[in-house]
This record gives C-alpha cells, sequence and structure tokens, in this order.
C-alpha cells in the first residue's frame, strides 16, 4: 500500500508541473510517461518523444584536438634545444622527428624559437639541418636570414659561413642586410669590406649600387668611415658614388667625432661638382654641437650660427631634422628657454615639428621643472597628430624624470594619462611602487601593486627602501632622573650666582673719539 505523500511533495510537483512542462498534447500511447511508439515500426520506441527535455551539450565537448598555438609550439623546440645534448641518447633532429614531425613549420615558428634559445649554441645547427629534410617546409630567403641572425648575434660567423655556403640558392636580400648588419655590429669592418668584395663568388649575392650603399650606410651608422671610404675608393671604377654616397660618408665621418675629415670630404665632393644636402649639413652640425658640448658648451650656438650660415649661403634650405638636431643639442647642455625659442620659429622657415621635437622637448620641460609646460606639450603633441607615439617607452621615460626630481604627485598624475593612452609594464609599476615606498607612502604603494595583479602583470614583491629624506623621526622620550643633593646645590649656587650679577652694574665700552 502507497503512502500517501506529504503536502509539501504535492506543492512541489505541481509547481514543477505548472512551470517547466508546457501545455502539450499527450501522444496516443498507453506508454505516454515513458516512451511512444515509432512511426514506421509501432514495436520500436520513438527515439526523439517531442514532449521530452533534451539536455544541451556545448560545442566544446568535442573529440577534436584543439590546434596548437605557434608560441607553444616553439617553446616545446627551444625547451628541446637547451638540452644538454651529452645526456641525450637520441640526436637533437630524431628527436625533433619524434616528437614535432606532425606539426606544419612556419618562418614564425622558427624566429620564435631563435628568440627563445638564446644559449643553444652550436645546437641550432642541428636545428637548421633537420628544418632543411622536411618535405613540407621550403627554405626561403626570410627563414634562412633568421639563422643568420641568431649566429650574428653569437658572433658565430663560422657558422654564418657554413649555413650560406650551403644554401646559395636560396639566400637574398635579407640575408645579406642580416649578414652585413651583424659584422658591422661585431666591429668587424675590414671583414665587411672583404665580403663585399668576394660576395657573389663565396654567397651568390648580387653585388650592384644598392648594396654598395648598404654597406656604406651601415659601416658609416657606427662610425667605420674610413673603411667605408676605402671602400666606395676601390670600386668607383665599376660603382661611380652618388650624392647619397657622399652624404652617408660626411656623415659616417661625423659620427666618428672627426670634423675636420668630414669638412675635408666636403670640400673634395665641392670641387668633384657634388652638391651638400640637408643630410650631409645636418651631420656636420650635430657633429660640432656634440664638440662643442664636450669641450666648450658657451660656444655652441654661435659655432652652430657658421654652420646655418654656411647652408645659407649653399642654398641648403633647413628641415626638421635640422631643428632637431639644434633643440635635441640645447636640452642636453640645460639650455631649455632657447630651445623653446627655436620650437616657436620652426613656422619661419616653412618647417613643422615631429614626434622627435615633441618627445625632446617634453623630457627637458620636465627635467627644468617646468611642470605644466611639459602637459601642454603632451596636448599639442596630441592634437599635432603624433598622439600614437606616446607609447609605453616614451611615457616610462617621463616617469623617469619625475620620479628623479621627486615629483611623485604629478607622476601619478601622467601615470592616470598613460593609461589610457597605452597599457603599463612591468616596469613602470616598479619605478612608481619603489618611488612611493621611498617617500614613505606605502598605501599608494600596495594598491599599485594589487593594480597590477588584476591586469595581469607579473610583478614581484621586492623589499623597497625608504629614503631617510622622507623617514619619519622617532620621538625621543627623555626620562626624568631624580636629582641627587649636590647636583642640587650645585645648581643652586648657580642660579644665586647669575642673580648677584644681574645687580652689578656693567661696564660701558669706551667710544673712540673723532679727530
Amino acid at each position: 500500500m502507497l503512502k500517501p505523500l506529504p503536502p509539501s511533495a504535492h506543492l512541489r510537483s505541481l509547481l514543477r508541473r505548472h512551470f517547466l512542462s508546457p501545455p502539450l498534447p499527450s501522444p496516443p500511447s498507453i506508454h505516454r510517461h515513458y516512451h511512444v511508439l515509432h512511426p514506421q515500426n509501432p514495436a520500436l520506441p520513438n527515439p526523439k518523444p517531442y514532449y521530452f527535455f533534451t539536455p544541451f551539450f556545448p560545442k566544446f565537448f568535442s573529440s577534436q584536438t584543439p590546434i596548437q598555438d605557434s608560441q607553444e609550439i616553439a617553446e616545446s623546440i627551444s625547451y628541446e634545444l637547451t638540452k644538454d645534448q651529452n645526456d641525450q641518447t637520441t640526436t637533437l633532429p630524431k628527436r625533433l622527428d619524434l616528437s614535432f614531425s606532425h606539426i606544419t613549420l612556419t618562418s614564425n615558428i622558427i624566429q620564435n624559437t631563435l628568440n627563445l634559445s638564446p644559449k643553444s649554441g652550436r645546437t641550432v645547427l642541428d636545428f637548421f639541418n633537420w628544418v632543411s629534410t622536411r618535405s613540407d617546409f621550403k627554405l626561403n630567403d626570410e627563414s634562412l636570414s633568421y639563422f643568420i641572425e641568431y649566429f650574428g648575434r653569437r658572433k658565430d660567423f663560422k657558422a654564418t659561413h657554413e649555413v650560406l655556403i650551403a644554401n646559395k640558392e636560396v639566400s637574398g636580400n635579407k640575408c645579406f642586410e642580416s649578414l652585413i648588419d651583424r659584422l658591422v655590429r661585431a666591429g668587424r669592418a675590414t671583414q665587411v669590406v672583404a665580403t663585399f668584395e668576394k660576395m657573389e663568388l663565396d654567397y651568390g649575392f648580387v653585388r650592384n649600387l644598392e648594396s654598395l650603399k648598404y654597406v656604406v650606410s651601415k659601416l658609416c651608422d657606427y662610425g667605420f668611415a674610413s673603411n667605408a671610404e676605402k671602400l666606395v675608393t676601390d670600386v668607383a671604377n665599376e660603382f661611380f658614388p652618388d650624392e647619397f654616397i657622399c652624404d652617408t660618408l660626411i656623415k659616417g665621418w661625423c659620427v666618428d667625432g672627426k670634423l675636420d675629415e668630414a669638412r675635408r670630404l666636403s670640400q673634395e665632393m665641392y670641387r668633384g661638382g657634388f652638391e651638400i644636402g640637408p643630410v650631409g649639413y645636418n651631420a656636420i652640425l650635430d657633429c660640432v654641437c656634440k664638440l662643442c658640448r664636450k669641450k666648450d658648451p658657451f660656444r655652441l650656438q654661435s659655432e652652430a650660427e657658421k654652420v646655418l650660415i654656411d647652408m645659407d649661403v649653399a642654398g641648403v634650405p633647413r628641415n626638421v631634422e635640422t631643428f632637431n638636431v639644434l633643440i635635441s643639442n640645447l636640452c642636453k647642455i640645460r639650455k631649455t628657454e632657447e630651445a623653446m625659442n627655436l620650437f616657436d620659429r620652426m613656422g619661419e622657415w616653412g618647417c613643422h615639428p615631429n614626434e622627435e621635437t615633441f618627445l625632446v622637448l617634453i623630457k627637458s620641460l620636465y627635467q627644468a621643472a617646468r611642470i605644466g609646460e611639459g602637459d601642454e606639450m603632451i596636448d599639442k603633441m596630441k592634437s599635432s597628430g603624433f598622439g600614437d607615439k606616446l607609447d609605453k617607452k616614451a611615457y616610462y621615460e617621463f616617469l623617469t624624470i619625475l620620479c628623479g626630481i621627486e615629483r611623485i604627485d604629478h607622476a601619478l598624475m601622467v601615470f592616470a594619462k598613460m593609461k589610457k593612452d597605452c597599457e603599463p609594464g612591468v616596469k613602470t609599476y616598479d619605478l612608481l611602487m619603489g618611488k612611493l615606498c621611498a617617500h614613505g607612502r606605502v598605501d599608494k604603494a600596495n594598491a599599485l601593486f594589487k593594480e597590477a595583479e588584476k591586469k595581469g602583470l607579473p610583478v614581484e614583491v621586492k623589499a623597497y627602501k625608504v629614503d631617510p629624506r622622507f623617514m619619519k623621526k622617532a620621538v625621543v622620550v627623555k626620562e626624568k632622573k631624580r636629582e641627587t643633593l649636590p647636583e642640587k646645590m650645585a645648581r643652586k649656587r648657580s642660579r644665586l650666582k647669575k642673580i648677584r650679577l644681574s645687580f652689578v652694574k656693567k661696564p660701558k665700552k669706551a667710544q673712540r673719539r673723532a679727530y
């Protein structure tokens, strides 16, 4: 015998029936609570009765495995490259075949892998051999240049030579530029000249005027003007220099700080029928300003004026780079007012400031504690269309200057502007937290730490030192000591002596008679 249900159970069943079950007509079957009959075969139940609730399964319950991200693949390959190869039983190419034969190799994966493996050394040669043997990936100029960059960063030019020799048919412009760039950065200017002379035979690079210009510009950018001039002189019969090469050579001598050589070359150019362009004159102007800053800063403006007069006489117009050179050098000797005057007069020569002009002036104004003018210059920069250049790096430099001159409150205001324009990084938060702790404002530093954690930045807990200037001095409470009888009598005698002497008439100072 069934027991009657309690009133609460009746209520639950009524509510469930009222709210969850729609009032649909029942199918013509005696088993309506379990299944309905199949329309074609009554012996089989209907697989999908219309009055039952069908559960919802989300799409991510799938048997297909998710496709790996290229960064994750690069990290996995980099882990194999950084292992100690002496402890491994199998060679690197075999291990890579076993673990990564199913992936689709791309140039992006190769680049990320090499960037994540700076200490792998010659193991990267095995990785290169494995990449070369892949049937689903074909080496091209771009992917090969990543290996040239990697070995060049390690100054392993023997490996670079081996890779280029084995892939003459693949190497092209990017490989050539990577090789020259890394040789120049390593300080091997003589080897650069020798490489240019035999690059067609050794590596299959095209030897033309454009490649000569690239080699000369790279040598001059790093101050190897003598090597660059020798190269231009040696190949003058094959590739006659143009004005770009001559201007670049002048710039190279100026980067090296040899103003006499730059003037000598400019005179030779003038006698040879070449005209010095704005690039050459701006390089000479920058060299003059640097030498004046080093030897006699007070002569900077007068010497720079001589170069500007030479430009006017030669008919070379001033451009924005000319003003940038003058403004940046004036700001470096803390002549911010003169730099601002030049900034206001740029329109007289039909020039308009660019992002470099604004950034230099903003930093100089903040350094001079002219904070309001610095903020106005930021607004001018945005209104001039250079707001996208106010990135994380630019704001970090502003905050470093403001924290250096102990303007922490204004640094927080600039930080608020930074968050509107770009996302601050870990270094920015670390700088502000350290400065706030140095000022004893631990609560604000903790708030910044929590804010960085919410954004997912990997900030670390550090012990920051408090600056003694902003440290609260401890109040020393002197304990009252009970006076002994001899001390009490001595104090009374001293007090009585002072009272007695107060009644003694003091002698007047003798006044000198005026004769």
